[in-house]
């Protein structure tokens, strides 16, 4: 029974045990739309380099229970460092009695539980709220599956002092599997939290995920938001942020992906209040027959924003990769502040990338601009280093280190930094050269 067969037949077992209500609706217009789509091909414009028909061909497991991994498992994952809450998925289900979650900064519930609780508001005013820009069949099957996904407040006029760390493990260590993560927070006014997601896997078979997490951002609230992909070659990952500002605030989202199989990062920042500021970063460091594709859009709603996108790669061995960015300005955006760069290099001949950057505006009192680079290493540097004594190899890795530094300044939280310099330099070798 391949994917698409699965799917259906698991759509049918968790409406039997889930029911209706608020999250039952939901499902069953977007598995009605799933179906109208169907998962996207290289036909559709947004998914014209990135192809997924080969993997719903394939035999995938799709769970929609929780499983409980050991905590030899756990350990394996966690990064050992103080923090305001640890929430673990589990192939793709928000594990409760795992996770932990004491700061009374933050309110943490099951997506389902919150949908009958005291802020069953927030889930009926920002829950799916992705669909609106993301109209393909991915999102739609996510939206189609969500019932044991998690809610997160964080409580007006609070400071959550430490991370808020998501761990999603996949295990792969028996079949193959599609795991579907449904994430919803909302930072509530003057709240600051900074919210961490890691996705590691435990086996050799094959993975697929299909994740979405929503951010809805409230008045004068601040929110930094880290993405890091450290899988193996057999993970394979569809995946959508969706950063709504409904008030005046500051967002701060840095994606990283170092390794996996074929990659979709699309991330949303929508910018819905006067004077909003949104940064976005991201550092793609892939090698092998790694396919990694960054889709963004930021959209400026209303005047005075300012916006600000930086997204650097490095692709080797066979690796490819695909930045596609757009910045809309909307009519009523005047005095907009946008910008965008885009910058890669290519290490191998078989190495490729596709880059996109992408303005449109309907306002006339703005200033945007957007750019993108690709090329080798500078043969200027790599000469000067090597005047001095420094062998070809390490003179190339110290580049690189460079090249990467800075989107790795922008993660302000120093044990994920030291822990993102520690995978690039054991990638490039820099210790043992």
């Amino acid at each position: 029974m391949n994917l698409t067969e699965t799917i259906q037949n698991k759509y049918n077992e968790l409406n039997a045990v889930a029911g209706n209500g608020l999250l039952g609706a939901m499902r069953a217009k977007a598995f009605e739309l799933y179906n109208k789509s169907g998962i996207p091909s290289s036909h559709n414009e947004e998914w014209k380099y990135t192809r997924l028909t080969g993997l719903t061909n394939k035999n995938f497991s799709v769970h929609t229970t929780a499983v409980v991994p050991g905590k030899e498992t756990l350990n394996k994952v966690r990064l050992q460092t103080e923090y305001a809450a640890e929430l673990f998925f589990v192939n793709g289900v928000f594990v409760k009695e795992i996770s932990t979650y004491t700061n009374d900064a933050l309110v943490v519930l099951n997506l389902h539980e919150a949908a009958e609780s005291e802020y069953k508001n927030y889930v009926q005013q920002h829950l799916n709220q992705s669909s609106k820009y993301m109209k393909d069949g991915m999102n739609a099957l996510n939206a189609a599956f969500t019932a044991n996904g998690l809610f997160v407040v964080a409580k007006k006029n609070k400071a959550v002092e430490k991370p808020v760390f998501i761990y999603h493990l996949t295990d792969t260590a028996s079949d193959n599997v599609f795991v579907q993560p449904r994430s919803l927070f909302v930072i509530e006014e003057n709240a600051q939290v900074q919210l961490i997601e890691l996705y590691k896997n435990n086996g050799l078979h094959e993975s697929f995920t299909n994740e979405v997490i929503e951010i809805a951002v409230q008045e004068n609230a601040r929110l930094e938001y880290y993405k890091v992909q450290d899988e193996n070659e057999n993970c394979h990952h569809v995946g959508t942020t969706h950063v709504q500002q409904v008030g005046k605030c500051f967002t701060h989202c840095v994606t990283v992906t170092l390794n996996g199989g074929t990659i979709r990062n699309n991330i949303n920042m929508i910018l819905e209040a006067e004077n909003n500021e949104g940064h976005l970063y991201g550092l793609y460091m892939v090698d092998g027959k790694t396919h990694v594709d960054n889709h963004s859009i930021v959209d400026n709603v209303k005047p005075n924003c300012f916006s600000n996108e930086f997204y650097k790669g490095i692709m080797d061995g066979n690796a490819t990769g695909v930045f596609n960015g757009k910045i809309f300005v909307r009519q009523d955006a005047q005095k907009t502040n946008a910008y965008q760069s885009n910058k890669n290099v290519l290490m191998g001949d078989n190495a490729s990338v596709n880059t996109k950057p992408q303005l449109e505006i309907f306002a006339d009192d703005v200033k945007c601009s957007h750019g993108c680079t690709v090329g080798r290493l500078d043969d200027e540097a790599l000469f000067y280093l090597r005047a001095r004594g420094i062998g070809e190899k390490k003179a190339k890795a110290l580049l690189l280190h460079a090249f990467a530094a800075d989107i790795l300044e922008q993660v302000k939280i120093e044990v994920l930094r030291t822990y993102l310099e520690q995978k690039i330099d054991e990638r490039l070798e820099i210790e043992a050269i």
